[in-house]
């Protein structure tokens, strides 16, 4: 089950390769992201000293549990479970091809939660600007199809 997606991430970035990672959360955490309390906006992964980490993603206080948690801070460093090949796989493609790590999408597998992961590049404005014109005229064929079927 998907809790919740990046969109932006997908707008703002071109996708070279995919993986599947683990997160570590606390308890409240969890209960707060299976109740879909999780925003991934603007969120990176940091590798350091062979460990990933996820930044900037705001997992909201879960009420029930905010009085025995009253220094929580909903955007801390959060550590991503990938084996150290991985890692240092993925650390060298960073460095040698000037790629990034963000999080595309966070979800639920056999009830534990995963984080799909994305190698990327960064796209240019004019990419993005075809992009949105190419959304706008297949929006426009639709209308005109849509009005000639009925």
């Amino acid at each position: 089950m998907i809790l919740t997606k990046n969109k932006k991430a997908l707008f703002n970035y071109e996708i070279l390769e995919k993986l599947e990672a683990g997160i570590a959360l606390n308890g409240p955490e969890v209960k707060s992201a299976k109740l879909k309390h999780i925003n991934l906006k603007g969120s990176f992964v940091n590798i350091v000293k062979n460990e990933a980490f996820l930044n900037g993603a705001y997992i909201a206080p879960y009420k029930p549990a905010q009085k025995h948690f009253k220094k929580y801070n909903p955007e801390r460093k959060r550590k991503l479970l990938l084996h150290k090949t991985e890692i240092m796989r993925l650390l060298g493609k960073i460095q040698s091809e000037h790629l990034t790590i963000i999080p595309i999408s966070v979800y639920t597998k056999n009830n534990l939660i995963k984080v799909e992961i994305a190698l990327a590049r960064g796209k240019k404005k004019y990419e993005k600007r075809e992009l949105i014109k190419k959304r706008d005229i297949n929006k426009k064929i639709r209308e005109k199809m849509k009005k000639y079927l009925h």
